[in-house]
């Protein structure tokens, strides 16, 4: 088991500095994991992406994972990860730190009077926060990836 992060983090921007709107097509049914139904084909609106998940410009930023000690909670590499820096950082949630000058991505955890950074991937061990240098840079409100196989 490892004590280090093997999750980390690259910015990429403030969502606010986005400017251009791209509209997709929202379709009023849901998608079925089981058996289609070919009646529910009907286009219900469009759907801008950037306004679904970005709920605070001014407080959101974009990062990418890199590695693979998040997989357990839907993080994988290479994913973008949507962050709000407006939101608390409170046990449970998943925020982007800055640990000893380089960013990390883990669930925020307590134990007692105690915070922990705890990866989801059980080859790695939880960091305890008592004695480091840590800045929480937000909280983590969606992931974005591509399926295995999806062409790029």
């Amino acid at each position: 088991m490892s004590i280090l992060p093997q999750t980390t983090a690259t910015p990429l921007g403030r969502a606010e500095t986005v400017t251009a709107r791209h509209h997709q097509p929202l379709f009023s049914s849901r998608v079925r994991a089981g058996f289609p139904s070919p009646a529910d084909d009907h286009l219900d609106a469009d759907i801008d992406l950037h306004a679904h998940v970005v709920k605070r410009p001014a407080a959101t930023f974009f990062v990418r994972a890199e590695g693979d000690s998040m997989q357990g909670e839907g993080v994988h590499h290479g994913d973008l990860l949507v962050v709000d820096r407006s939101l608390e950082a409170l046990p449970g949630r998943v925020v982007i730190v800055a640990l000893d000058g380089e960013l990390t991505v883990k669930r925020l955890e307590r134990v007692g009077q105690r915070f922990y950074l705890a990866a989801a991937n059980p080859h790695y061990r939880s960091i305890p926060l008592e004695g480091r240098e840590a800045h929480v840079w937000g909280v983590v409100t969606h992931v974005v990836h591509a399926l295995p196989g999806a062409p790029a």
